[in-house]
């Protein structure tokens, strides 16, 4: 990629190539109209192409969180069970609370994944018919294995299954059918690599159906009344969307197709054992071994460096990573490598780490 500003390594935004961002420039078209119409077909076709479904795709102008509030609140009819392993996980927790959605959490230690039996204890009460669920912790760096999530999700059917992959969908494969998954929600401005301002959910039959049962869904946020409206209108909305951004998403899957699936998700592997084994070598990895996201590294900082001034020195050679969120700030610092991040840009920005720090 070439570079002419200040190149991102950070989990969100992240770079955008160059005809991608040109497509925001194209003229608008009406939001009623049959462009509109065959612009989110296309792209609605090729997003169950990158999530392997044949569910609806939605799309909502809003950061992922406005479609985590969607699902929580649309499709619990009941009470829910919040999975969290850190900050974004415990979010969907409180949304359901301030949205008077009867919800419990489970909570483990900061780098860790949430035990796949654990789910299944509390499922067995029967007390639950949704469970969130998080893939990737941009907090921690840790995703949880959703192969073993899907095999507790498939003995409790009647409970619909919601899952933030905000920081792996486009990185890393997640196959929504064959796992199950009832709801999965991203951002664009992660792996998918677009500009920030949009998120996209896909919903299952069975998410759709249980919304039904919910009286007070909300009215920006009814998943209901979206996916009704793009049924009956022929892939339209009932509020305006992000034109600009859906001229981008179209052309930016199109590179994410021609790319290749499979490549892409090995390249997003092949990042991450570089990065870890870089980390290794240095410091030492935060989140616990076997459930590691393969879009960001969340280093332990063990040499007690100064993460703003080593942020600081990279921005002057035009690179930037992020530091630790929330409690773990300056005690990590986390490198993502997602979207369209090469192995000749991890390459570089590891090199002017170890030159400033001298390592």
């Amino acid at each position: 990629m070439q570079i002419d500003h200040k190149q991102l390594f950070i989990p969100g935004p992240t770079e955008v190539l160059p005809d991608v961002l040109e497509a925001m420039a194209q003229p608008l078209i009406g939001h009623r109209t049959k462009e509109i119409s065959a612009l989110q077909q296309s792209i609605t076709e090729k997003l169950q192409q990158l999530f392997y479904t044949k569910n609806l795709v939605l799309l909502s102008t809003s950061s992922g969180s406005g479609l985590m509030e969607a699902s929580v609140r649309s499709c619990t009819a009941k009470r829910a069970l919040c999975c969290a392993m850190g900050d974004f996980g415990k979010r969907w927790y409180k949304m359901a609370l301030a949205n008077q959605v009867p919800a419990d959490l489970i909570e483990v230690d900061l780098g860790r994944h949430v035990p796949a039996e654990k789910i299944r204890e509390a499922l067995a009460t029967g007390k639950y018919d949704l469970v969130t669920t998080t893939h990737s912790e941009t907090a921690t760096g840790v995703a949880n294995n959703l192969e073993e999530i899907s095999l507790v999700m498939a003995d409790f059917p009647d409970v619909v299954w919601c899952v933030d992959a905000v920081s792996s969908a486009g990185g890393m494969k997640i196959e929504v059918d064959r796992l199950g998954i009832d709801i999965l929600l991203t951002s664009t401005h992660k792996a998918l690599a677009l500009p920030p301002g949009m998120a996209l959910c896909t919903m299952s039959q069975k998410a759709y159906d249980r919304t039904a049962e919910v009286e007070y869904r909300g009215v920006y946020f009814d998943l209901r009344a979206i996916y009704d409206r793009i049924v009956k209108k022929n892939y339209q909305y009932p509020s305006t969307p992000n034109v600009s951004l859906m001229f981008a998403m179209d052309k930016q899957l199109d590179h994410i197709l021609a790319e290749g699936l499979d490549a892409r998700f090995d390249r997003h592997q092949a990042l991450a054992d570089r990065c870890r084994a870089w980390a290794l070598d240095h410091f030492a990895l935060f989140p616990e071994e076997g459930y590691m996201a393969n879009t960001l590294t969340v280093i332990e900082n063990t040499r007690g460096i100064s993460v703003a001034d080593l942020n600081k020195a990279l921005g002057d050679r035009g690179k930037a990573i992020s530091n630790g969120y929330g409690d773990l700030k300056e005690k990590t610092f986390r490198i993502a490598h997602l979207g369209e991040i090469t192995l000749d840009d991890l390459n570089a920005l590891l090199a002017d780490i170890e030159d400033i720090l001298g390592l």
